[in-house]
């Protein structure tokens, strides 16, 4: 019979289902990976079982040490308009430059359902209304995570912010920013991003050593956005873009 929060409470569990499903998947492949690797088995072993450990009980001493609780399903955000807590998250900043004025990078960026076309790690993006949008995404061992967000702030050509909604499998925000770049060799495209990893910082870190690195994962999807772009493929067999709904 599954607990409920006050009976949860008392047992110290401060883990949600979700993180726990993943922090499982991810200590049991990294508990593996260190039995094959002997030179990193002694750092490796100690981290997968601590997730193995994080998944079973539903127990995190640093959830406990920072008063943060996903179990819950309380919001302990330090501001109402952040995604991810001051402190808690993960941050990744990346840019390119791309032969096109901003106006036209702006257009196609912002209808949402055009990310998946360059950005290699989302299935979907599905739009709710003018500003509200579901997204669903590849995660580790095969899984698939999926959140609501919503556009909190928008300047046509220059920028546009999101924030993930309540009840997200992992919390995020981000922006995309356009501006001209130096000498007016096209514009330059920046992409500033802070999520929550499914098993915290320590989630992060696994993600790292297993070859699955965000930031880089980033780099990857603005590349593949410079060539859709330049190649002039914004709209798929030379057809026009359907206008938005």
């Amino acid at each position: 019979m599954a607990r409920n929060t006050a009976e949860e409470a008392q047992l110290g569990v401060n883990v949600g289902r979700t993180e726990r499903i993943i922090s499982g998947l991810a200590g049991a492949a990294l508990v593996a990976f260190s039995l094959r690797q002997r030179r990193l088995r002694g750092l490796l072993l100690p981290i997968g079982g601590g997730l193995l450990a994080r998944a079973a009980t539903g127990r995190c001493p640093v959830n406990a040490a920072i008063g943060r609780n996903t179990a819950s399903g309380a919001d302990d955000r330090v501001s109402p308009v952040a995604s991810v807590g001051r402190g808690q998250g993960v941050k990744i900043e990346q840019s390119v430059t791309i032969d096109r004025p901003a106006e036209e990078l702006f257009s196609f960026w912002r209808d949402l359902e055009n990310l998946p076309r360059f950005m290699d790690h989302l299935e979907s993006v599905t739009t709710i209304d003018a500003r509200r949008s579901h997204w669903v995404a590849k995660a580790p061992a095969g899984q698939r995570v999926e959140w609501d967000a919503e556009i909190h702030n928008e300047i046509p050509n220059e920028l546009i912010a999101w924030r993930s909604l309540p009840g997200s499998d992992i919390p995020n925000a981000g922006s995309v920013h356009f501006r001209a770049a130096p000498g007016g060799g096209g514009t330059e495209v920046r992409v500033v991003l802070s999520y929550e990893p499914p098993a915290g910082r320590l989630g992060d870190v696994v993600a790292r050593l297993l070859g699955e690195a965000p930031s880089q994962q980033i780099a990857d999807d603005l590349r593949r956005f410079k060539q859709v772009i330049e190649a002039g493929a914004g709209a798929p067999s030379g057809e026009p873009a359907p206008a938005r709904g």
